[in-house]
């Protein structure tokens, strides 16, 4: 029988085997070796799930003891609805444990978290080439029709 799949909020103690998923959630967006974000980005990351005036959360899929996944969300302000949007900006599943089912139960808390906000929204973005996370969205959302563009300064 498989471990059950707990989804939760991020604890401070939860640190150390976060860093492996974000790790791995940057490496695949190629944000690893000479382009890897800066620690102090990461540690800047971790300490706003933890502070009240931000508007920046975590949660974390948990399986035997174990995290294998990881989401993190923001509440924002829009000029098309008055309560705060969410917008899921990080999504990630351990390689060992992709397949199971560990996405699905992310989106879907953070689906339930915004609900409990109440905000009228939950959106996100992929890479074109995510064709794998894509056949899941499908699923649990509908795409906008909206095409990113970006100026990196």
């Amino acid at each position: 029988m498989p471990d059950e799949l707990l989804v939760r909020s991020a604890a401070r103690s939860d640190y150390e085997q976060w860093l492996p998923l974000w790790d791995g959630y940057n490496a695949f967006y190629g944000r690893s070796g000479s382009t890897a974000l800066s620690l102090d980005i990461t540690r800047m990351t971790w300490a706003r799930f933890f502070d009240a005036y931000e508007p920046v959360h975590a949660l974390i899929a948990e399986s035997g003891g174990r995290l294998v996944g990881l989401a993190h969300y923001l509440f924002h302000r829009s000029t098309t609805a008055i309560e705060p949007v969410c917008y899921l900006q990080d999504l990630f599943t351990d390689a060992s444990a992709r397949g199971r089912g560990v996405g699905g139960a992310l989106i879907s808390e953070v689906y339930e978290r915004a609900r409990l906000a109440g905000t009228p929204r939950v959106y996100w973005q992929t890479h074109q080439t995510n064709h794998t996370a894509q056949a899941l969205y499908d699923k649990l959302a509908e795409r906008s029709g909206f095409i990113v563009y970006r100026k990196v300064f």
